[in-house]
């Protein structure tokens, strides 16, 4: 089975969009995406939309919206997925393996949300259906409550790391000025992320408002094709490897500090590659919240139990470091508008092996890891891109 080739891609600015839904974000990246592939819509065999919406929208269906907002597609093949806030890469693999099982030759995978239209207490409301709602939807803070407890468990057992979040915090501010994509371009210091002020207060203690990734709108989309396919193509990259593995969604049924599914995700991506974390240029991996990016570093492999806080002292994820961490400013400083998350993280790092990064790029950039992951941490995405053309 020949895994299927990015061949194009876009992406458009993050932050508060004043485009009106998620027909309007994909539709500014559907023909850009398309162009930058070589391709016209007649070209594509399918269509595979990731949407998280469950409220954001009284209008769903959103596969169907594609062909409203970009024309062409009127009779293509269209299908919407959904997996919290990794829907992106939900959307992305489901059509990984359209192309796989040789049903088309050429894929258009579309992320998008609209989020910033609700008030912030709704916003809140909707993301928690991302967790197990019979014990948490009472959780004070939304999201940002249930990855405060995570973050107070893990301290709880292995220290106080709040500097270290910070540093995390303004690692990826300090890469997003560089994105022009980025919904925050600004440069915080670790001492403003580390001090609780009327400008960075807690929002679910230990987590800062600065330890937070942000509510953002936006699309990204990107163009795969079977490998022949590609072969004809100006740029491809491939797949080397790429893995799920979920966990229970439950947080009182599991170690929440120890993001298993992801350890077993990226334990799968790189065994199925043949390689390990020592050959890789850069990871683009899911800072939801920073705790999050600190316990990754964990379950990818970086450092033992515990100890991911050495990881950051030591400078090894900066962006001149042995293993640069979310280059892109992450989801920290990029935004996390849902359905866009996952297909914006695999964009990245097809940039970067192409050379196409710009201001961002990590020089010779070979191979790049991605990790995207819906829930705290329950459905984990990890692919191993490399360029083949």
């Amino acid at each position: 089975m020949a895994e299927a080739e990015i061949v194009g891609w876009a992406h458009s600015k993050f932050g508060k969009s004043e485009a009106p839904s998620t027909l309007e974000l994909m539709a500014e990246v559907v023909g850009p995406a398309l162009d930058h592939a070589g391709i016209e819509a007649r070209d594509v065999d399918g269509i595979f939309v990731g949407v998280y919406n469950n409220g954001f929208s009284r209008q769903d269906f959103q596969g169907a919206l594609v062909a409203m907002g970009s024309g062409g597609f009127d009779h293509t093949p269209a299908v919407r997925l959904e997996n919290a806030c990794a829907t992106g890469s939900a959307a992305l693999y489901a059509a990984l393996d359209f192309i796989a099982a040789g049903r088309g030759r050429i894929a258009l995978v579309v992320g998008a949300e609209k989020m910033t239209a609700l008030p912030t207490k709704e916003t809140g409301e909707i993301l928690l259906s991302a967790s197990f709602r019979e014990e948490e939807a009472d959780v004070e803070g939304g999201f940002a409550g249930l990855f405060g407890r995570i973050a107070g468990g893990y301290f709880q057992r292995y220290g106080d790391r709040s500097e270290e979040l910070a540093m995390i915090a303004s690692k990826n501010h300090r890469n997003g000025l560089s994105n022009p994509f980025a919904h925050m371009q600004k440069d915080l210091s670790t001492d403003f992320c580390n001090t609780v002020s009327e400008k960075n207060p807690y929002v679910a203690a230990p987590l800062r408002r600065t330890d937070c990734s942000l509510v953002s709108d936006g699309a990204a989309a990107l163009v795969v094709a079977d490998a022949e396919t590609a072969a004809q193509m100006k740029r491809a990259v491939a797949f080397r490897a790429r893995s799920q593995a979920n966990d229970i969604l439950a947080l009182s049924r599991r170690d929440p500090t120890a993001f298993e599914g992801a350890r077993r995700a990226w334990s799968g991506a790189l065994g199925m590659a043949g390689l390990s974390l020592d050959d890789l240029d850069l990871v683009e991996t899911h800072d939801c919240f920073t705790i999050a990016e600190l316990i990754e570093y964990e379950a990818m492999g970086l450092a033992r139990a515990g100890e991911g806080y050495k990881v950051v002292r030591e400078g090894i994820t900066a962006k001149g470091g042995r293993l640069p961490v979310n280059p892109s400013g992450g989801l920290k400083s990029k935004g996390h508008p849902i359905g866009a998350t996952g297909v914006s993280m695999h964009v990245m790092a097809a940039m970067q092996l192409c050379g196409e990064a710009g201001d961002m790029q990590v020089p010779d950039a070979r191979l790049a890891g991605v990790f995207n992951m819906g829930g705290a941490a329950v459905a984990n995405y990890c692919s191993i891109l490399e360029r083949t053309k």
